[in-house]
């Protein structure tokens, strides 16, 4: 794909994306994000083909201009879009697929502990909110959604949903998520029972229905000890 086309399909991606988004030339002028992704395939180029140094002085110029650091080795799908763009860091061994979406102040970085590949890498159609962090060699599978601020260290399956600090699973598959488990080891996080969970729910259920119970009984012993002493005094 020629240059001129990806830049017309990432216009195409900012108007799908963005409601406040208005005519190509606008779009074109006024996205850093934008600039930083068109900015990064040269540097990318240069790196890729030894001239490391030179790509790394570039990447530092678009940071300047554009807010947005992206490591020239990290590889970027098509169709990325980087919304509102500012403080947003890509490190090096990082991987985004497809039609991904970044809003501002997202780090995909590392956690200090690992080598060689310490960056996480997204797979298709991911949305990471403002603020979050996905740290570590971890994968996050396609369709996840990411809340803002949220911190993820650990992998992700597909179609996703992950909140809080560190975050978890809240949603599968559009179904509310109660448990999860996590080998540490594997650094693999696993499909959860449905039916336990289901259990599980069942049971916290029935222990409310069973306090409510002997809540109601001790409130009706009471009234019936209120109404005998009234029988009495009569």
């Amino acid at each position: 794909m020629s240059f001129i086309n990806t830049i017309r399909e990432d216009i195409k991606t900012v108007q799908a994306q963005d409601p406040a988004a208005q005519n190509g030339l606008v779009i074109f002028l006024s996205y850093p994000g934008l600039h930083a992704k068109w900015n990064h395939v040269p540097e990318h180029w240069l790196w890729e083909h030894g001239h490391r140094s030179l790509a790394r002085v570039l990447s530092q110029i678009t940071r300047h201009i554009t807010g947005v650091e992206i490591h020239p080795a990290a590889q970027i799908g098509k169709h990325f879009f980087i919304d509102h763009a500012m403080g947003v860091v890509i490190g090096e061994t990082t991987v985004v697929g497809d039609n991904c979406v970044l809003y501002q102040g997202v780090t995909l970085g590392g956690t200090g502990n690992e080598t060689g590949k310490r960056h996480p890498t997204l797979g298709d159609n991911v949305t990471v909110g403002t603020g979050a962090k996905v740290l570590g060699n971890i994968h996050i599978g396609n369709n996840v959604k990411i809340g803002g601020n949220s911190v993820v260290v650990k992998d992700v399956p597909d179609n996703c949903t992950v909140v809080g600090v560190p975050g978890r699973i809240i949603k599968r598959n559009g179904c509310r998520v109660f448990e999860e488990s996590f080998d540490a080891k594997q650094h693999r996080e696993y499909m959860p029972d449905d039916a336990a969970e289901q259990s599980a729910l069942n049971r916290q259920g029935i222990t409310e229905n069973a306090r409510r119970v002997k809540e109601l009984e001790r409130e009706v012993a009471e009234l019936k000890a209120l109404v005998a002493k009234l029988v009495d005094e009569r």
